[in-house]
């Protein structure tokens, strides 16, 4: 996603970051200037090996942060370093966790500041581990990861590519992305643990020839933005994506498709096992009769197209709800935005519909920010439909937001209409 839209994410959240000693120590000064420009307070403790490729005066310098390297500093204004920051850290994160740390924190060694925090801390760590690929595939390590899990810690598997030392496996430390959406969740109440979510995002494209299409404006953001937020509360979450240039959001099952077929074909299988359905897609309502096996020649002054009108994947949806699934839907609209969100929720038959009107400059399509309705009823869905009086549904306006924070609007109101 793009990065200003996630400014102010850890805002007032404490984080400790141990930085253990290994090359991907220099990737971690990095990694803590981007925690820092979320908001977050750091506290920084460093291994004496850690200190050998990044010196405790350049990460301070680099985060603004507080930098601690021993156990007894002798001008800490504390006696007991590792209880005072222990106590303080909303979330304790070594990056990179190093095959000597994991070792250590399996097995409760405490001979250095790092690894008594990890005892003294009594919380769940979030560990970052990066070594050569032959050590991470070493049975001791996998052991130590095993025996860290099983006490509650929570380790990220190492992405795969080239390390230092030339060789190409898992043992990279992961990317940022991936390093971001760990923290956040791992701050995140997991409010939609372990449940099946389905998702469409981005436009559709109806081809008229191999290479001119029918399409529209939506860049996918909006629907990604709701992948990534609904992940963070540990769902289980499938994104069918139409052609969008957004990266997939980490921990998210992407299925890509194309055209309002394809889409229609993937909504309805994936929704059988689906509790929650969110239609964000901007599916294109007509497409070409015939397409054209070439490309049509530059030979009339005048072409015509015939265009059908595509099935309504929604309202599709929305006729074979079971009674355990909650369905949202999304609709864009250039004007008369509540009139239009009012006639739509009641002939759509959703739980909850959000409407966007897209001929604000600052909202809707291809941009960071959004300003939404929000509607729902407090009659069951079984007897809303056209005959719901404008009186029983409750419209709800949010303000401009980044679509980050519209995401986590929206589920919230999802989860207490579910009943999660």
């Amino acid at each position: 996603m793009i990065e200003n839209a996630t400014k102010g994410l850890l805002e007032g959240r404490r984080l400790l970051l141990g930085i253990a000693g290994g090359i991907a120590a220099c990737k971690a000064v990095d990694y803590s200037r981007k925690l820092k420009a979320l908001g977050a307070e750091l506290f920084i403790v460093l291994t004496q090996n850690a200190a050998r490729f990044v010196t405790p005066l350049s990460v301070a310098a680099l985060t603004s942060s507080s930098v601690h390297l021993d156990m007894f500093e002798p001008d800490s204004s504390s006696a007991m370093l590792h209880i005072e920051l222990a106590r303080k850290a909303d979330l304790f994160c070594i990056l990179p966790a190093t095959a000597n740390t994991l070792a250590k924190v399996a097995c409760g060694l405490a001979d250095d500041l790092l690894s008594t925090l990890c005892l003294s801390h009594g919380r769940p760590i979030l560990l970052f581990p990066s070594m050569n690929p032959v050590m991470w595939q070493n049975p001791v390590v996998q052991a130590n990861v095993r025996r860290l899990k099983d006490v509650g810690h929570r380790v990220i598997t190492p992405a795969y590519g080239e390390t230092a030392c030339g060789e190409c496996g898992e043992g990279r430390l992961p990317d940022w992305p991936v390093v971001r959406e760990a923290v956040l969740k791992a701050l995140t109440p997991q409010t939609l643990r372990d449940i099946n979510i389905l998702i469409s995002a981005g436009p559709t494209r109806e081809p008229i020839d191999p290479v001119r299409f029918i399409s529209n404006r939506s860049s996918g953001r909006m629907g990604y933005a709701l992948a990534q937020e609904a992940a963070r509360r540990g769902a289980e979450v499938t994104l069918v994506s139409g052609p969008v240039s957004l990266e997939p959001p980490p921990g998210v099952h992407v299925v890509s498709v194309e055209t309002a077929s394809q889409m229609q074909n993937a909504m309805q299988t994936l929704a059988q096992e689906a509790r929650i359905i969110v239609m964000t897609a901007a599916v294109s309502d007509y497409a070409p009769i015939v397409t054209a096996q070439q490309k049509l020649k530059k030979t009339f002054e005048t072409l015509h197209l015939e265009l059908q009108r595509n099935p309504d994947i929604l309202t599709g949806l929305t006729s074979s709800c079971r009674p355990n699934q909650f369905i949202v839907g999304f609709c864009a609209e250039t004007e008369a935005l509540r009139e239009h969100a009012l006639q739509k929720f009641k002939a759509k038959g959703v739980h909850l519909l959000v409407a966007n009107d897209v001929s604000q400059k600052d909202a809707g399509f291809d941009v960071e920010t959004n300003r939404v309705l929000l509607l729902w009823s407090e009659r069951p869905r079984e007897q809303s439909g056209p005959s719901l009086r404008q009186e029983e549904i409750v419209v709800k306006e949010l303000p401009l937001l980044p679509k980050d924070r519209v995401a986590q609007a929206i589920w919230d109101k999802v989860e207490q209409l579910a009943g999660l």
